[in-house]
């Protein structure tokens, strides 16, 4: 099995901005993601498996098409769990498919999809292991627009309030578990 940073460098072969953003953004989302495991021993959670799944669950921006965080593909950008699932499951890793498709917002659902017109086929991309919430938290944490520092509790809180109370609902239960 390739390592996380084997993987990057096989779909971004070029040591160019794109890369670097990923490998800065995804290092922020592992150490908040591990932080998690470290305060937390008794959710007893896979600590390979939320290195692996921050370091790749933004695996899929390569397709996209966002100028501003140097993504240059053709494909909108809420897209790229989606793509990075496939990517995912083409190396045979299924696990990191569900991590990469279910950590936009605080999942997705079917009503959700059909309700906003959003570009996806319509499922359930809801978290649903601590793992997969754990990377999902810890990414709501970091832009990679303002890569620069971490977003203020109230910062995400008001992210997330604009696609919807549930979202900040579903959040703030993760952050009583994982804050």
């Amino acid at each position: 099995m390739l390592s996380p940073l084997e993987i990057i460098q096989k779909y971004y072969p070029e040591d160019d901005e794109l890369r670097r953003l990923l490998i800065h953004h995804s290092t922020q989302v592992a150490a908040h993601a591990l932080g998690v495991a470290a305060r937390h021993p008794e959710l007893h959670l896979n600590t390979d498996m939320l290195y692996r799944g921050a370091m790749l669950h933004d695996i899929g921006i390569c397709r996209t098409d966002a100028p501003g965080i140097h993504c240059r593909g053709t494909l909108p950008y809420l897209l790229h769990g989606r793509c990075g699932a496939e990517m995912m499951r083409s190396e045979g890793d299924e696990t990191m498919a569900r991590i990469c498709e279910r950590h936009t917002g605080t999942g997705l659902t079917a009503k959700q999809i059909e309700e906003r017109g959003l570009p996806l086929s319509l499922g359930d991309y809801r978290p649903e292991t601590l793992e997969e919430q754990v990377v999902c938290y810890a990414d709501k944490f970091y832009s990679k627009s303002r890569p620069e520092s971490a977003k203020s509790l109230e910062r995400v809180v008001a992210s997330l309030e604009k696609f919807g109370h549930e979202g900040v609902e579903i959040f703030l239960k993760w952050h009583e578990m994982f804050g």
